[in-house]
C-alpha cells in the first residue's frame, strides 16, 4: 500500500535516537506509536486519544506483542494542558490524521509546544485538501498548519510527501 499513509516511511525522514521520550497525539489504535515505540526501545511513547474503543485495542496490541515502552492515556488533546503530560518533557510528537478532524487546531499544536522540549520536533502529517480518497470535511492544508505552528513559536524544518493523499510537515521547538 505504497500510496497511502506508511507509519514506517515517515519515520524514516526522523532523526529517532532509540532512547527517545516521544507521543501520538490522536493515536487511535496505535498506526504510529507501535512502530514508534519499536525504534525507541530504550525510550517511552505516550499514546494519547479521547476515543476508549481504538485505546483499548491498542492496548490488545501491546499484549499480543509484547511492547512495554507505551504508556496508554484517554484525554482529551483540545483542552488546557490536554495530554496530562508534564512541561518540556517530549523529544518528538506525531500529529498523524488528527487536525482535519479537531475543533480547536491550534490548542493542540499549543499542548504540543508546552510538552516539547526545546530543539524537539513536531511532526503533522494529514490529508492533502486536493486528495482523491479520504474525509472530505475539514482539511487543513499545510499553509494553515504552518502559520499555527509558526505562531507558537515553532520553525518549519522540513516538509515532505507523506504518500500520495498526505502531507508531512516537521518542525523544531526552538
Amino acid at each position: 500500500m505504497k500510496d497511502f499513509l506508511n507509519p514506517e516511511e515517515i519515520l524514516d525522514e526522523l532523526e529517532i535516537s532509540p532512547d527517545m521520550v516521544a507521543a501520538e497525539f490522536g493515536c487511535g489504535s496505535g498506526g504510529f506509536a507501535i512502530p514508534l515505540a519499536k525504534r525507541l526501545d530504550q525510550g517511552l511513547v505516550y499514546a494519547i486519544d479521547i476515543q476508549q474503543a481504538p485505546l483499548s485495542a491498542l492496548k490488545s496490541r501491546t499484549l499480543l506483542e509484547n511492547i512495554v515502552n507505551i504508556k496508554i492515556t484517554r484525554s482529551d488533546l483540545e483542552k488546557p494542558k490536554g495530554s496530562t503530560l508534564t512541561p518540556l518533557s517530549l523529544d518528538l510528537i506525531l500529529i498523524p490524521n488528527v487536525l482535519f478532524q479537531a475543533d480547536d487546531k491550534d490548542a493542540i499544536i499549543s499542548e504540543a509546544s508546552r510538552v516539547l522540549k526545546n530543539n524537539a520536533k513536531l511532526v503533522v502529517i494529514d490529508w492533502l485538501p486536493e486528495a482523491t480518497q479520504g474525509p472530505v470535511e475539514g482539511r487543513v492544508s499545510s499553509e494553515e498548519v504552518k502559520k499555527i505552528a509558526e505562531g507558537e513559536g515553532f520553525k518549519l524544518e522540513k516538509e515532505f510527501e507523506a504518500g500520495k493523499y498526505h502531507y508531512g510537515l516537521i518542525f523544531e521547538k526552538p
